[in-house]
């Protein structure tokens, strides 16, 4: 049997319970899901209706286990972690101060460049197979990576005294970018899909429903870094501060979307995948535990990162340690996370 790292908990009227050294989900006396609480990383509640015990918390706030509630469109809603994790108080101070000072710039440049850059990685990670039985996709993906790649040029060219100064010429250097790398993206989607290009929220068509969905389950895990990096989620640099809003999640998770994801998403729209969707355009709960399992798979596919290999769950964990480094001065730059391909 499988090791479970990741329960998930998307069954109505079901149970999460601590039974001896592990946690189960049951329904009316039926198992069904079991997890070793020694291997387990996250517990992720995906339905309405779905209870746990305070047993079950105790233990996964004690073994700092995050447990983590999505609602249907895979968007984040709450999340339970040990109060001990927010307890750090000097990486903290780092962090709202260096808001004011030249810090803050190079975070919101670092974290556009590494959208960027995997951005185009990706582009050429979808064309390398396709040189000799699509040679016009090939063609088109190529060029568009050197595309994407340019808006880098326009990073560089960036000075201020505060990320306040220069916010809205990064946000127009990665939102040109994304705009290339989407139109890009539409040579390999299979046309029975019918992909109108990207939606956020509210898409009903089945690509952007997974890659919506997708980005929650990812979200889920960079919030975890940084909180067990002793970081605030809610004191970002690039998306502004608003009551409620993760921004430094929002930041991070920048440089992982599209090997975290889209890879993901992509790759099983190539395999002909089946998308069932409710009348009103969501995915089904039988296809949004199928895409999450994806996910989740994928996060402990390990990735080159810094002359080794490592889980990209674990690659999400120490960029975020490495961020809290530099914000204490322990580090000189902040290296955005570079995908292989």
């Amino acid at each position: 049997m499988p090791i479970v790292q990741h329960l998930v908990a998307d069954t109505f009227g079901s149970h999460v319970g601590k039974y001896s050294e592990r946690l189960k989900l049951t329904k009316k006396g039926e198992t069904l899901a079991e997890a070793p609480l020694i291997h387990l990383e996250s517990v992720v509640i995906s339905s309405r209706g779905v209870s746990i015990s305070a047993d079950a918390l105790a233990e996964c706030c004690e073994r700092g286990i995050p447990v983590q509630f999505v609602d249907e469109h895979g968007v984040p809603y709450a999340a339970i972690y040990s109060a001990g994790l927010t307890g750090t108080v000097l990486t903290r101070r780092a962090q709202i101060l260096a808001y004011t000072d030249q810090r803050a710039c190079q975070l919101a440049i670092a974290f556009a460049t590494g959208k960027i850059q995997n951005q185009s990685i990706t582009l050429r990670y979808y064309a390398k197979n396709r040189k000799e039985t699509a040679p016009e996709v090939y063609q088109e993906l190529s060029l568009s990576a050197g595309e994407v790649l340019d808006h880098l040029a326009w990073l560089d060219r960036l000075d201020g005294e505060c990320v306040d100064d220069i916010r809205g010429e990064v946000l127009a250097a990665e939102g040109n970018a994304a705009r290339r790398y989407w139109e890009a993206v539409k040579w390999i989607v299979p046309e029975r899909y019918g992909w109108p290009g990207r939606k956020g929220r509210g898409a009903t068509d089945p690509i952007n429903g997974m890659l919506n969905y997708g980005y929650g389950i990812l979200y889920q895990q960079v919030q975890r870094a940084i909180v067990l990096a002793g970081l605030d989620p809610y004191a970002g640099f690039i998306h502004t501060d608003r009551p409620g809003k993760p921004s430094l999640v929002l930041d991070l998770i920048e440089e992982f979307r599209q090997v975290g994801v889209d890879r993901v998403v992509f790759g099983l729209a190539a395999r002909d995948f089946s998308v069932e969707q409710q009348e009103d355009g969501l995915l089904t709960q039988e296809t949004r535990r199928a895409l999450a399992e994806r996910v989740l798979t994928h996060l402990e596919a390990e990735m080159r990162y810094e002359g080794k290999r490592f889980p990209l769950r674990a690659i999400i964990q120490q960029q975020a340690r490495h961020l809290a480094s530099f914000l204490r001065g322990e580090r000189e730059a902040y290296i955005p996370y570079k995908a292989e391909w």
